[in-house]
């Protein structure tokens, strides 16, 4: 449709790339080589404990020792300590042998 013409000889525009629904604008996942977890420890020993966190976890992150601050480690339990999703084993169909055992159809048994 954008190489027809139409009346008084105008051409129909062509939509721009951003428009066109490719999300250009992605947020990169923390822990990744592009977004490294920014985090603060107190001591050297502390910082050792969080590096084999992060390398057992396969992310990256850039750890900083400061002595008179404050730990600061949010960035890295947020992201180990994210909820799983609860998944339900399926509920078996009425005709199907009933699961307690009895040889029966789960309608019969269980599914009454």
């Amino acid at each position: 449709m954008s190489d027809k013409f139409f009346f008084k000889g105008r051409r129909t525009p062509k939509p721009a790339y951003g428009e066109s629904g490719y999300n250009t604008k992605r947020a990169t996942k923390p822990g990744s080589a592009a977004s490294p977890l920014t985090l603060t420890v107190t001591s050297e020993e502390r910082k050792q404990e969080i590096e084999a966190i992060v390398a057992e976890h396969k992310l990256v992150a850039v750890i900083q020792v400061d002595t008179q601050g404050e730990e600061n480690i949010k960035a890295l339990t947020g992201l180990l300590n994210k909820p799983k999703t609860t998944t339900f084993e399926a509920k078996p169909n009425r005709n199907e042998p009933c699961p307690c055992g009895s040889g029966s159809k789960y309608k019969k048994c269980c599914g009454a």
